[in-house]
């Protein structure tokens, strides 16, 4: 492995990133083991936002490493389309267990955006399969992230995840979100109000009609938008409301799945059961590629129901790969022997009351916290552009203080692998202090 500088960075137009800043000054990883990078320079970087949210098992766990090495040695490539291979099934049955038996079936993907796009067109060829053609309208959220495919930006409600690309899917309309600062600063879990916002959708269905309206995805907790948390009883009323109308509704956990809140998944913490679950990240803990949509059986069964044929024109070439099944059983197998959800939960508390002490900190105007994730709101800088601050505090962490964190705007997003320990919350929000504190 190539540890040392780069010769050129000049042809990697890199992603979701100020191409230009960072080949100015650029941070470099070369290696990763448990909750540290290392950089080029050698220096411990401690991880406070488990890569990007997928590294929930700490990194470079050793049995998801020899799975991989011992699969890609053995069936390197198999494809899915009207063939198989027995690691495919067998996660299956595995993701299955790991629900509790809450969904029955799973259609493999490679990353959260894939998941997300094929659950909506699962949505809409359910319906038609149903004889509900007319079921075209899909809902999403203001301040939503469901990826970067045409379905998932349509969906989402980041402006500039869509300004760039014009037009976007026909029939799609949108949910207010419930961040409200006001009101719920400083919150520990869900917050208090905002429950009423769920009859929004109450609106849109007058509006629109049911019978024109196939689904609706949220985020139960909105990751990448900057931490937004559901208030109480927000997701149960949506559900009840979709339950009433025949929509279905889409939980979209490609962050909060795999243990974020504490739980198997955020449906499990917050007891709402969706239609269909989006899932990726820690899928396979970020060592492979790989997403996953569970859905419920009668959505699979609707389709089963059709003339012999193939059921869904839809997959990928790599869906269900063999390194990245491998990767996943064996990810699996570590949450379910080495305590990782119990773990969590345990050291839950104790990250809590870290992420509030920074309150009373310069320029911080909200903080928000629920399972091993975090949010820390900073006001902007005068003159500046939104996220100017925020960015600042990233780089400084970085560069001075050796701590990884992530940004939205003017917010500094934590979630940590859940392997963390005390020393490690210790170390983490005592750097950060510091970088706020020096903060012009």
């Amino acid at each position: 492995m190539n540890e040392s500088r780069p010769e050129s960075m000049a042809s990697f137009w890199m992603p979701f990133t100020n191409n230009r800043d960072f080949k100015a000054s650029p941070r470099l990883l070369a290696s990763a083991e448990g909750v540290y990078y290392k950089d080029v320079d050698g220096r411990p970087i401690l991880d406070g936002t488990a890569g990007l949210w997928c590294v929930p098992c700490g990194h470079s766990h050793p049995k998801v490493v020899a799975a991989v090495r011992e699969m890609v040695g053995q069936l390197d490539f198999a494809p899915t389309f009207q063939m198989g291979h027995p690691a495919a099934f067998d996660l299956a049955e595995k993701l299955m267990d790991y629900t509790n038996h809450k969904f029955g079936h799973v259609f493999y993907t490679n990353s959260g955006s894939e998941s997300v796009d094929t659950a909506l067109k699962i949505a809409l060829a359910y319906h038609r399969a149903r004889g509900e053609g007319s079921r075209t309208r899909l809902i999403g959220r203001e301040r939503a992230y469901h990826g970067v495919g045409f379905g998932g930006i349509s969906v989402g409600g980041i402006a500039g995840n869509r300004k760039p690309y014009g037009a976007m899917l026909p029939g799609v309309d949108h949910l207010p979100h419930t961040h409200n600062i006001e009101k719920n600063a400083f919150s520990r879990g869900e917050p208090e109000h905002g429950a009423n916002l769920a009859d929004e959708l109450e609106r849109i269905v007058t509006l629109h009609d049911a019978s024109t309206i196939a689904a609706v995805i949220v985020e139960p907790v909105a990751g990448s938008t900057g931490v937004l948390i559901p208030p109480k009883g927000y997701l149960k009323r949506l559900r009840e409301i979709c339950s009433k109308h025949g929509i279905l509704l889409i939980f979209d956990e490609v962050i909060t799945g795999f243990g974020r809140l504490t739980t198997p998944f955020a449906a499990d913490y917050f007891d709402v059961e969706p239609d269909m679950m989006t899932t990726a990240k820690g899928l396979t803990n970020g060592t492979i590629p790989m997403g996953a949509v569970f859905t419920k059986k009668f959505i699979h069964d609707a389709f089963m129901d059709a003339p012999a044929g193939i059921e869904l024109f839809h997959g990928y070439t790599y869906s269900g790969h063999p390194v990245a099944c491998a990767a996943s059983l064996a990810t699996l197998d570590v949450f379910n022997t080495e305590g990782i959800l119990d773990h969590a939960k345990e050291i839950q508390p104790y990250w809590e009351d870290a992420v509030h002490s920074l309150k009373g900190s310069p320029n911080v105007i909200d903080i928000r916290s629920i399972g091993l994730v975090a949010g820390i709101e900073l006001a902007p800088a005068p003159g500046k552009p939104v996220g100017a601050r925020a960015y600042a505090a990233f780089k400084k962490a970085f560069a001075e203080e050796g701590i990884l964190i992530r940004t939205t705007g003017d917010i500094i997003a934590l979630s940590p692998p859940l392997i963390f320990e005390k020393k490690h919350i210790d170390e983490l929000f005592g750097k950060l202090a510091k970088v706020l504190k020096d903060l012009d």
